[in-house]
């Protein structure tokens, strides 16, 4: 039997995202303007600023979904609610351990250089929601997993998930 569980968390608005995109908009409109005078190297700038602001807006409205499929645990970007791009797929067979961010279980793997990958919405709740995965010995990833999920992925691995 195949287990299916799906999960949407947005992404918290950066602050200086959303400044540096209401920057780029403003210089695109003022160079714009200059440009329209007969200045080719204002309306240059004004394209760049332009398509900046682009792709800033992109990357500032982000959520992910994690989606869980039979032993299989995928992590896609959607930037703007008009774009998808999949960000990291994980075997769970090489997971070592899933437990909460603040988990005493995860006490062992404090000292390990392990690299840090963040697909949460970046705040912490009361309580914290968010899960550490430590995952095949060299990255943590932490997410927010719904109960569903979790319950999902401890039924294929019970001694390696905690919900404490």
């Amino acid at each position: 039997m195949e287990t299916y569980v799906e999960c949407m968390v947005k992404k918290k608005a950066n602050g200086l995202m959303s400044a540096l995109k209401v920057l780029l908009i403003g210089i695109a409109v003022i160079t714009g303007l200059l440009g329209f005078m007969g200045l080719i190297v204002f309306l240059i700038i004004a394209v760049v600023a332009g398509v900046g602001a682009y792709f800033v807006s992109l990357n500032a409205n982000l959520e992910y979904e994690y989606l869980y499929v039979d032993k299989q645990l995928t992590v896609d970007k959607i930037m703007a609610r008009t774009r998808r791009k999949k960000v990291e797929t994980f075997d769970l067979e090489r997971m070592e351990i899933l437990a909460p961010i603040k988990s005493w279980h995860l006490d062992d793997y404090k000292n390990r250089q392990l690299k840090v990958v963040d697909y949460s919405s970046g705040v912490e709740q009361q309580p914290d929601i968010r899960y550490s995965m430590i995952y095949n010995g060299e990255k943590r990833v932490i997410f927010e997993p719904n109960a569903e999920m979790v319950a999902a992925i401890k039924s294929i691995a019970p001694r390696k998930v905690f919900t404490d």
